[in-house]
């Protein structure tokens, strides 16, 4: 079985500064870290889908990096509309697979499943989008991948999430070309995306596309489209993402981040508790 964690908007600041003047992100990425090492099956991978730092700095990263040092399982990083491409790219330098062109976008396989990082990030804008050139990179990425599972992973989702001030930073442009492109692909099973804080699945052509939660804040669930932009310290948490073996598909649950009383069993003896 393979198994990989998705962790997104982690916005991490420097050590000791508080993102939006109030909230420490450092020590609740501590704890996500922490819930990734605890579970029973070991991710074979860890897949970061952007805003992994609050602007973008090169202090920022160094302390990314340090939060994350006790993943000892491939990380796979993705920019979001917070993070600066080349400071990633400096901070990581043995990711090889950030690559050193215009997007951060690369092909990387994690046991029977296909990674594709699509670049959805516009710099200096909190919006994304998908050009022309991103595009036929993915159509190629595809064309290369038609024998093997494939989960794509962005950072802007491309679907309406009714969340209406998101929506208006979501992809800008792109998004009926690309579900357009996936329709006709019968071996796409995800599309994982970040940048809403929240767990949200849509069908997208023809497969599933999803967000999640992040590690600290998370968006204010409002279905107002003229709700004011504002978030809240609901529960935190992340994807588990696992192939099915028997039944070729991908399996996708969302856990928890935090340590919580368990687990206690059912029955004892054979019998259940009563």
């Amino acid at each position: 079985m393979t198994i990989f964690a998705q962790l997104t908007d982690l916005h991490i600041r420097e050590p000791d500064k508080l993102a939006y003047g109030r909230l420490d992100t450092a020590p609740y990425l501590r704890t996500c870290v922490e819930s990734v090492l605890r579970l029973r099956q070991r991710p074979d991978a860890i897949v970061l889908t952007g805003d992994l730092t609050d602007f973008g700095r090169p202090a920022e990263y160094a302390h990314l990096r340090e939060l994350l040092a006790p993943l000892d399982m491939p990380l796979y990083l993705l920019p979001g509309n917070h993070d600066d491409r080349q400071n990633l790219r400096a901070a990581f330098p043995d990711h090889s697979y950030l690559g050193e062109g215009e997007f951060i976008q690369y092909v990387v396989d994690i046991g029977e499943l296909r990674l594709i990082a699509l670049d959805t990030v516009i710099p200096q804008e909190s919006g994304g989008e998908l050009c022309a050139i991103r595009l036929q990179w993915l159509r190629e990425a595809l064309a290369d991948s038609e024998d093997r599972p494939v989960v794509i992973a962005m950072h802007h989702p491309p679907f309406r999430t009714l969340i209406g001030h998101m929506d208006k930073i979501g992809v800008q442009t792109g998004a009926e070309q690309l579900k357009e492109i996936v329709s006709g692909y019968n071996n796409i099973e995800r599309i994982i995306c970040g940048h809403l804080h929240r767990a949200i699945d849509v069908r997208f052509g023809g497969t599933i596309a999803s967000t999640a939660p992040a590690p600290a804040h998370q968006v204010t669930l409002d279905l107002d489209e003229e709700a004011e932009s504002s978030w809240m310290l609901e529960p935190p948490g992340f994807r588990v993402h696992a192939w099915d073996d028997l039944n070729g598909r991908l399996v996708s649950h969302l856990a928890p981040s935090g340590q919580f009383e368990g687990p206690y069993p059912f029955h004892e003896g054979g019998v259940l508790i009563d």
